[in-house]
């Protein structure tokens, strides 16, 4: 088992389906790039359980510029507070 806590900022992706995310700092990217080959169920997309304040899902990192995204689902930001630009605490584990 993989554990990584780290802070980072929430952005919001407006694509065809819209998203908000935090970005995985480099260091702790290499460590999971490191462990992808293992976990990976296709298009470099990395399994986690995540959590932020007192909430925990499931979900998948998605490979961005060479590092990696956590999507935070809207029923996460609702039940946290948390919006865009605000600096949130996750932390993830990966079942390598």
């Amino acid at each position: 088992m993989m554990e990584l806590e780290f802070s980072g900022v929430v952005w919001h992706w407006r694509g065809p389906s819209p998203f908000h995310f935090v970005t995985v700092p480099e260091e702790d990217s290499d460590l999971l790039a490191a462990a992808a080959g293992a976990v990976t169920y296709g298009w470099g997309m990395v399994p986690v359980a995540a959590r932020l304040g007192g909430t925990s899902w499931t979900t998948s990192l998605f490979p961005k510029d060479g590092g990696y995204v956590v999507p935070v689902k809207d029923l996460v930001r609702r039940a946290e507070g948390v919006a865009v630009g605000d600096v949130v605490r996750l932390r993830l584990s990966v079942d390598v």
